[in-house]
């Protein structure tokens, strides 16, 4: 991965810097499909500007162009009739809408149809030769009703043939690397004979398999883009019809009209702020948001209580609880879990309490600690250890004056 980065900075510094001849028109179509997948690449990791953007689209396009002369794929033909060497052009399509879509124009809606068009030749192309699932297949032609649950399968779907190419990929690139090493160790520890490299380095069914998961992880990626490709042609085609009909003296006044009343509201609260008193801080999120939307206003008083919820049939929820026995019926069907006892705020609120009555108590701890009874009743490290001195000093005058044995009678000889 870093070596693909490093070859991309390369490039790009080399088409900034020194912007590449204009003699590739004699290519052949692997050289010429190789180099459009890079800028393709770069492109896609955002790391090429609109001049090599340009410059990759114009070089699909020539890949596209000579795929259609040399006819390379038939409408006759399936998967298995394409040759392993063929399959990565099945790609081009495909990276010259997503190439497409990334360039920069004011009027965006043309860059968007020619996505479009690419991306559904890509799919069209991979239908024919039998590489969309059915599933697949049959929600695009509208063989099954076009619902939410429909929609969520097919995503989940999509996403599930996603991972798995991912995880196929993967596994051939380990297994690349293993054989590489592989081969360098027996490379170093014995001959290799002409035969035994040949089936080491046969590897055409894994590059096979590789341009397959390639091609089924673009078509998953294809789908999900054409997808936001159409709503986003969707809404610039209904934000030009509303421009073209209302014009821009709409949005001209309604900013007008913006500018005017934030310039009154300025004024006004610049007039009242000597003489206002500045209200409480609000607390409640929801109030705050009924503030923001003028469904209330900063002076009105606002008690934070928790409304607990109540769950049972609408007639009862929605209407008024007008005695015991409703209330009691609307309470029937609970949920299975606890329900809070009280909102964020007033949990907020209740901390907040609790750490200034901390915050006084350990003040007045402190204050405590420094004062001057305080200091009185408490002693000094030096004068403990003078007194230890001076005890143990007394002790050592007592046994000088007191020699052992001294006061037993029995131990005399006339005892």
């Amino acid at each position: 991965m870093m070596e693909v980065e490093e070859v991309g900075n390369k490039m790009q510094s080399q088409m900034r810097l020194h912007p590449e001849p204009e003699d590739d028109a004699d290519l052949p179509l692997p050289a010429l499909f190789d180099r459009a997948s890079r800028l393709h690449g770069l492109a896609s990791s955002s790391a090429l500007d609109q001049e090599g953007i340009r410059k990759g689209v114009e070089l699909l396009r020539r890949c596209d162009e000579m795929v259609s002369k040399l006819g390379l794929f038939s409408t006759n033909e399936t998967k298995e009739d394409v040759s392993t060497a063929n399959l990565k052009y099945l790609l081009v399509p495909y990276y010259l809408g997503e190439i497409t879509e990334k360039i920069a124009q004011e009027d965006r809606i043309p860059i968007l149809k020619a996505s479009q068009n690419h991306l559904k030749e890509f799919i069209a192309l991979c239908e024919v030769l039998e590489l969309i699932p059915e599933d697949e297949l049959e929600l695009s032609r509208q063989k099954q009703p076009d619902t939410v649950a429909n929609r969520r399968a097919q995503k989940i779907a999509r996403f599930r043939r996603q991972k798995a190419a991912e995880t196929k990929l993967q596994e051939i690139k380990e297994r690349k690397e293993r054989r590489g090493r592989s081969l360098r160790a027996a490379a170093l520890s014995a001959p290799v004979e002409a035969g035994e490299e040949d089936a080491l380095e046969d590897d055409g069914e894994e590059e096979r398999e590789a341009w397959l998961a390639t091609i089924s992880l673009a078509l998953c990626k294809a789908f999900d883009l054409l997808d936001m490709l159409k709503k986003e042609e969707e809404m610039l085609l209904a934000v030009k019809e509303r421009q073209e009909k209302d014009g821009n003296a709409f949005a001209r006044e309604m900013l007008d009209e913006r500018t005017q009343k934030a310039e009154a509201w300025h004024h006004n609260a610049a007039n009242r702020a000597p003489y206002s008193k500045p209200a409480d801080p609000i607390t409640c999120a929801t109030f705050a948001q009924d503030v923001l939307e003028g469904r209330a206003s900063v002076s009105q008083a606002h008690e934070h209580k928790h409304q607990p919820l109540i769950f049972g049939p609408a007639s009862l929820v929605g209407g008024g609880l007008t005695s015991e026995r409703e209330r009691i019926a609307a309470q029937v069907f609970q949920p299975g879990y606890r329900l809070p006892t009280m909102s964020i705020e007033e949990a907020g609120l209740r901390e907040m309490k609790m750490m200034e009555k901390w915050q006084e108590r350990t003040a007045k701890m402190i204050k405590e600690a420094n004062s001057a009874w305080h200091k009185d009743g408490t002693s000094s490290a030096q004068e403990d250890e003078d007194a230890e001195e001076a005890k143990a000093r007394a002790w050592d005058d007592w046994k000088d004056d007191n020699p052992r044995g001294a006061g037993n009678k029995k131990l005399t000889p006339c005892g």
